[in-house]
């Protein structure tokens, strides 16, 4: 939890740029490379999904990465495995996982956190559980030394929001339009008035996903008054392109992203 705390003092007000991909996405060799192009690129905080078959927070980009993982029999294990080699190179860069409540049980709660815990992941987001029924997760988490990041939306109840202000660590992962995840041309913000209700109920600072896929979408989510933002599939699109050039295809895009927050 301190690397995130860590990370904004060190932006000291500047736009946090994190990154998003599937781990074991298109392989385990390869995805042990893009995550050192996302930190070479520039990346100050990594995301990361761990492949499930119903991923209903996704849209079809991200879903077709973790199809493109299960078909190569990537496991939870693996992922984890990834995770420590990645945290061993780089000590500092904060590490989240957004996950589905399927994955955390069938591994058990306490033992899905424990080894998050032991590979390096400062934080969980546990993507299809509402907000009245978190509080076990966030328990569990915490006790393991790992942040709950909780979701919030334009249109989260302000008694809902009060309960994510309590629960939530790391950050706050703010939804940028209603549906599933998915590069677009455009993004609508209407999101001031969700940014100061978190910010006076002292929750942690508000990071925008879902559509972030330009330096555009980034001068905009920050303008608004997010304190980051987190792009997945636009990058994830660059890895179906293919394993060749993967990594200078991403380094390249989240330099560009960086330099806009």
């Amino acid at each position: 939890m301190t690397r995130y705390r860590q990370m904004f003092d060190r932006l000291d007000n500047k736009g946090a740029f994190g990154a998003f991909v599937m781990l074991g996405d298109p392989d385990i060799e390869t995805s042990a490379a893009i995550l050192d192009a996302l930190v070479e690129g520039g990346a100050d905080m990594i995301e990361l999904g761990i492949p499930f078959s119903d991923p209903v927070a996704d849209g079809p980009v991200i879903q077709a990465a973790a199809e493109r993982a299960l078909a190569n029999r990537v496991t939870p294990s693996d992922c984890f495995a990834l995770i420590r080699d990645f945290r061993a190179k780089h000590a500092s860069v904060p590490v989240g996982i957004l996950t589905y409540a399927n994955i955390v049980l069938a591994r058990g709660m306490e033992a899905f956190y424990r080894s998050a815990s032991v590979a390096g992941v400062d934080s969980v987001l546990v993507a299809d559980v509402p907000a009245f029924e978190a509080e076990p997760f966030a328990r569990t988490a915490r006790a393991a030394g790992v942040a709950p990041v909780m979701i919030a939306a334009p249109n989260t109840p302000s008694e809902t929001l009060q309960r994510l202000a309590v629960l939530g660590g790391g950050y706050t992962y703010c939804v940028a339009r209603a549906g599933v995840t998915g590069a677009g041309d455009d993004i609508s913000l209407n999101h001031d008035a969700l940014f100061g209700e978190l910010r006076r109920l002292g929750a942690p600072p508000p990071v925008l996903g879902f559509g972030i896929s330009t330096p555009d979408h980034v001068k905009a989510a920050l303008d608004a008054g997010a304190a980051g933002v987190i792009s997945g599939s636009a990058i994830v699109r660059l890895i179906e392109a293919g394993a060749e050039g993967v990594a200078d295809r991403i380094r390249a895009f989240v330099a560009s992203m960086k330099e806009a927050a």
